[in-house]
């Protein structure tokens, strides 16, 4: 028998106690864990294809397998989180990640590996909403802002760090390795959920059964436009499977729209969209995660293909991210706590544009200290400026109770934004086929695809001029009169 869900003291945990490191050591391995996996892979993908055999399409959907199963099922477990207990729901996606990730290191064939990975997206699903969930919940709200920018930091650490670690796990072994490493983080992650993470539920909420049906119809939606848009270019916009699976897709995100507008207990309380700082913070989300997933899978393809990096090599091109993710998220946090999130969330997307237009510059025979460094350097800066501010500002526009329906959102439009990315950016940029192995094309669809990314973070910038300068010192009254 389960152990009974009770929710954490209202006062919640306090920063730089036990329980506290305790439980954002948790949050940060857990989401960390997903993060890793994911730049960990683009670093891989070379060697997936040559070894698997894999075109373009086929590396897409070993990226969007992932994403597509954690944008789909991000919402609903955000939901599970807040009805049955979110530390519950969080373990279990650990284990179901792990398992997964077992499964990845053993596949032999890319329809294979693209199906583990679609199994590790629903492990992804069930732990990442949970992480934030669980801090929204648990700590102090004068302190929330602190922990989620350390969380984004030390989180963030992870994906910067994947990228290099890919790379020498993929020389010393095989690209296998990126997948088994999970199994470990995973024992860890679990022990330490056990000891200092309390649990916490959402009780008006506790007893609503899940929507299926509108997790379904997400999840056919998603499925639909991602197949639609990765087969387009090497099938053809008037192939049946692709007319289909867009028709399908739209259809599924409409009925998704009006289920959840007319069900009495929605799966997201459309309520919750008639903040303005909570929908534009989430716009926000959606472009500059767009531009990231675009960037991160491109950059390792450009750095391998193009200027002939090894593995490790173009992992380790992107450190300076990781430091200044390291160095400069808690503080990036802390600052939007005292001043409001809108002057980093105007100047961060901007400064990534500028990161990104930098890279344009890395094409064959650019060196390292003079092309490279100043771009990820620049990028670094603005990654860390922007993503503590906006993750504290979706969770604080919303009401407590809806921590992991709140969390569960945000994330989804993240990994959607990502989704979307991976899935059109090759296809504007004429990147098809074998492509990702001749350096003139690739060079040329980086190019481009690098000025759709810069577009799409100016966008995010004039998003941020909408949000409240005080939604993270102000939220807790306003909540009150949020209503579902």
């Amino acid at each position: 028998m389960a152990d009974p869900v009770t929710p954490v003291d209202n006062a919640g945990i306090r920063w730089g106690s036990a329980t506290a490191r305790g439980v954002l050591a948790t949050t940060i391995l857990g989401s960390g864990m997903a993060m890793l996996d994911g730049s960990v892979v683009n670093v891989a993908l070379p060697r997936i294809g040559d070894e698997l055999g894999a075109s373009v399409a086929g590396l897409q959907w070993i990226l969007d397998g992932y994403l597509l199963s954690l944008a789909s099922l991000i919402l609903i477990a955000g939901a599970l989180g807040d009805r049955y207990g979110r530390l519950r729901v969080f373990q279990i996606g650990v284990v179901w990640f792990a398992i997964a990730s077992l499964l990845c290191g053993l596949a032999p064939t890319t329809e294979l590996l693209v199906a583990a990975r679609v199994l590790q997206g629903i492990g992804g699903a069930l732990l990442t909403p949970g992480s934030l969930a669980i801090l929204q919940a648990t700590f102090a709200k004068e302190d929330r802002a602190r922990a989620i920018g350390a969380w984004s930091g030390l989180g963030g650490l992870a994906a910067a760090i994947g990228p290099l670690l890919g790379g020498v796990l993929v020389q010393v072994w095989s690209w296998r390795l990126a997948f088994f490493i999970n199994l470990p983080l995973a024992v860890v992650c679990i022990v330490l959920a056990r000891r200092y993470v309390p649990e916490s539920c959402d009780q008006l909420r506790r007893h609503d059964r899940p929507s299926v049906l509108s997790s379904a119809l997400c999840a056919i939606g998603l499925a639909g436009v991602t197949a639609a848009l990765v087969e387009a270019k090497p099938r053809g916009f008037d192939d049946p499977l692709v007319v289909v699976s867009g028709v399908a897709g739209v259809l599924g995100l409409v009925a998704f729209v009006v289920l959840q507008l007319r069900s009495r207990r929605p799966l997201i309380p459309p309520s919750i969209f008639a903040d303005r700082t909570f929908a534009l913070a989430n716009g926000l989300t959606l472009v500059v995660y767009a531009a990231l997933g675009g960037v991160l899978m491109l950059m390792v393809l450009q750095l391998q293909g193009s200027l002939g990096y090894s593995p490790m090599l173009a992992g380790a091109a992107s450190l300076p991210i990781t430091f200044l993710m390291l160095v400069l998220s808690g503080r990036s946090g802390a600052l939007a706590q005292r001043i409001g999130p809108r002057t980093q969330l105007i100047v961060g997307p901007l400064l990534l544009a500028a990161g990104v237009l930098l890279l344009r510059r890395v094409v064959p025979g650019a060196s390292y200290v003079g092309t490279v460094l100043p771009a990820v350097v620049v990028f670094g800066l603005g990654l860390a400026t922007v993503v503590a501010p906006v993750t504290a500002t979706v969770l604080a526009a919303a009401p407590d109770h809806l921590a992991g329906v709140a969390s569960g959102v945000n994330n989804a439009i993240a990994r959607t934004g990502n989704l979307l990315a991976v899935a059109l950016l090759p296809a504007i940029a004429g990147l098809s086929g074998a492509a990702y192995s001749d350096p003139v094309a690739l060079t040329a669809g980086w190019r481009d695809a690098m000025w759709v990314c810069a577009g799409l973070l100016v966008v995010g910038a004039v998003l941020a001029f909408g949000i409240r300068g005080n939604v993270l010192s102000d939220a807790q009254p306003r909540q009150e009169h949020v209503k579902f």
